[in-house]
């Protein structure tokens, strides 16, 4: 018993090291360097027989003593700065994910004594030291992220203590500590952890990029980004095992995925020595070369996924009719066929040559020659998006036998719609990835000349393929609405014409009616359309039926926001609470001022401010352009379909301008193209970096000036 309650007492003793502020001082009173701030108590997990029974709360430092150094957070260091607050981690910590350990409260103890051993005796403090579970970074001089240890095992903790002096005499620990620290200290066979540097090489040497393909919607390529440290990371990995710098294999990273192979870690380039005798700025231009190759084949794998597994179903063929067959595929036998040639010239070019001189004219005949597939498809993009939610919202056999095929292992259990928007989604990002190759050609003119030929041609193909969708969703709008329109004793408008499309439309609330409007006595709504050109005051009369009340030119259109208490009603009422959101619309009639004013209310102020943000854009235009520098910056992190005319059509990556912001709605322009919409909010992430805002700025404005788009 006196064994055990010595036992007993020594770790209580060590713990309430721990956890008093006063410990943090070493036997000459001087402040112990390298610990962190304590907490005052233990995290829930902890053991209860690591748990002091009485600790006392932290004392203020004594006079006269040195103040402990200030602790930096992480997002206020320097490279948080640089990099933007989102950055969690550098890149070059990425490592296999870690193991799972079945008793996490026993590496907290360990860490508490293996503390208290080094305090005893800071020699042991040559071996690596220990931090709790969730401190995957830790602060170096200066404030710069530097790499953490991750927890060691709870058997190495215990070897490490030791009496002062190194005299070899043990710490007395109870028997039950006793018997794990004298365990032997192998650790069980694993797989080791490697880093990002490893994989990549590991891979490479097995073989071609072609053995392992990723699906495109899983990748995300390096051109896309504008970062000058974009590629930065591929030139630091060594070209070969013996240029690789020792790393630390205990750092993990949650949710950790392979790099791709680059073309630095091929086996071809590393045998062949000729990094050795390459600039930089040559390898960077490499690497773009062959990001377009390997990007090309992930997306024609994908291609053909959707092909095999969707297309070819006979089941899922047998739930839908003919044409909502071909509205749904459309030409998609003739894109993978146009992506198979375009990646065959690929490769005929990269196996040629390891150090390819050129890839542009490839880049520039495909796109003037083969690649009209690309634009048929996008321009049928308005009916496949129709027929599938007609399909999935009424059709119960389609849903069953398209849910089936989605769980297959080689669909990567993603929805079939992923898929569908594959071509627009390449089409638009392979700009992007030629003007990456442009810019890492500006020291040669002979390639740069050709690599702008090649964005142009591109470009032009882009500026087609939206045209082209464009085109046939407004032309289709247009149609239909001149059916469902009934002007009754209104002067009749030729609704039909080639340049004009449909801005927004929908059922508002009439909160008073002057004028011709106080005939609208049954029911207190109006429906809007309103076009880029003129707005059109109607009554819905059914889904399908509306009679138009009057309409009038854009030019003569005037919105304002109002608020509920600025609505005085006859008699001193108060409509507050029933109109929440209202705004008003002022039609000017001539130039003598007479004018017609309507008072509307919304349900939200998301929908207010969308009506008033539409009804005002040629008071914006007029205005002239807004500094894009200074306003935020947002990333799509999904892809997003416009369901209303206001709306834009976001893909995966977009870089989008941040106009406005209501009510979990994000108003902006589109930076590849200047297309504007609003979108939900819950589909961006804020870019905090300012090096990446300032670059994507200038990137987005050199494309429109060259390009023409």
């Amino acid at each position: 018993m006196s064994q055990r309650h010595s036992d007993s007492s020594l770790e209580e003793k060590l713990l309430e090291y721990r956890f008093h502020s006063e410990l943090r001082l070493d036997a000459n009173g001087n402040p112990a360097s390298g610990l962190p701030m304590v907490r005052e108590s233990l995290p829930v997990g902890a053991n209860a027989a690591f748990r002091p029974e009485a600790p006392a709360p932290p004392q203020p430092p004594p006079p006269g003593r040195e103040a402990l150094r200030p602790i930096i957070l992480s997002t206020q260091s320097p490279a948080a700065l640089k990099m933007g607050t989102e950055q969690l981690i550098p890149r070059s910590l990425a490592m296999t994910s870690k193991a799972k350990t079945p008793a996490r409260h026993q590496s907290f103890g360990a860490a508490v004594l293996s503390k208290e051993a080094a305090r005893r005796d800071p020699q042991l403090f040559s071996a690596p030291s220990f931090s709790l579970d969730d401190m995957d970074m830790d602060m170096g001089p200066g404030g710069m992220l530097r790499r953490n240890l991750r927890n060691q095992s709870y058997r190495a903790a215990m070897k490490g203590l030791g009496m002062p002096g190194g005299n070899g005499n043990s710490v007395l620990l109870s028997p039950k500590l006793q018997t794990l620290a004298e365990e032997p200290s192998q650790p069980p066979t694993r797989v080791p952890a490697r880093n990002k540097r490893t994989l990549g090489r590991k891979h490479a040497h097995k073989g071609s990029f072609k053995d392992d393909p990723r699906l495109y919607q899983e990748i995300r390529e390096r051109g896309l980004n504008t970062s000058q440290e974009s590629d930065d990371d591929v030139l630091d990995e060594p070209s070969s095992p013996e240029g690789a710098r020792k790393v630390d294999t205990t750092i993990v990273v949650k949710s950790y995925r392979p790099a791709p192979v680059t073309w630095s870690q091929l086996p071809e380039v590393v045998e062949s020595g000729i990094l050795d005798r390459l600039s930089t700025e040559e390898r960077k231009r490499q690497e773009a070369i062959f990001e377009i190759l390997t990007s090309e084949f992930s997306y024609q794998h994908s291609l053909s996924i959707l092909v095999a597994e969707f297309l070819q179903s006979r089941e899922l063929r047998a739930t839908m009719t003919q044409t909502e067959h071909h509205h749904l595929f459309s030409n998609i036998l003739d894109v993978l066929s146009a992506s198979q040639k375009f990646f065959e010239d690929l490769e005929q070019r990269h196996k040629a040559q390891v150090c390819v001189e050129d890839i542009s004219d490839i880049l520039e005949e495909h796109a003037e020659k083969h690649f009209h597939p690309y634009v048929a498809y996008c321009s049928n993009e308005v009916y496949q998006q129709r027929t599938l939610q007609k399909l999935t919202s009424s059709n119960a056999a389609f849903r069953e036998v398209l849910r089936e095929i989605e769980k297959r292992p080689t669909c990567g259990s993603l929805p079939m719609i992923s898929f569908l928007i594959l071509p627009m989604q390449r089409v638009t990002r392979l700009p992007l990835l030629t003007d990456t190759l442009c810019l890492k050609t500006q020291g040669h003119p002979e390639r740069y000349k050709a690599a702008s030929h090649a964005l142009k041609a591109i470009s032009k193909l882009v500026r087609q393929c939206n045209e082209g969708a464009h085109r046939m969703e407004r032309m289709e709008q247009l149609y239909t609405l001149h059916t469902q329109l009934d002007f009754g004793k209104v002067k009749s408008l030729p609704l039909i014409s080639a340049s004009r499309w449909l801005l927004k439309r929908g059922e508002l609330l009439l909160v008073e009616e002057t004028g011709l409007f106080r005939k609208i006595s049954s029911r207190p709504t109006c429906y809007l359309f309103l076009f880029n050109d003129v707005l059109v005051v109607t009554k819905k009369k059914s889904d399908d039926s509306y009679m138009v009340q009057d309409y009038a030119q854009m030019d003569h259109v005037q919105a304002e926001k109002l608020e509920p208490s600025e609505l005085p009603l006859p008699g001193g009422g108060n409509r507050s609470s029933s109109v929440p959101y209202p705004f008003q619309v002022t039609l000017l009639r001539n130039s003598e001022g007479h004018q017609e004013q309507i008072l509307l209310s919304t349900d939200s102020a998301s929908d207010r401010a969308r009506w008033i943000t539409v009804l005002t854009y040629r008071e914006r235009e007029a205005q002239g352009p807004t500094s894009k520098g200074d306003l935020p910056q947002v990333e799509i992190t999904k892809a997003y379909f416009a369901k209303q005319a206001d709306e834009i059509t976001l893909q995966q990556a977009d870089v989008v301008l941040v106009l406005q912001q209501e009510d979990g709605w994000l108003y902006g322009e589109r930076l590849r193209d200047g297309e504007t919409g609003w979108f939900p909010e819950d589909f961006a992430r804020c870019i905090t970096s300012r090096v990446a805002v300032e670059g994507n700025v200038r990137r987005m404005e050199r494309l429109r000036v060259e390009t023409d788009v």
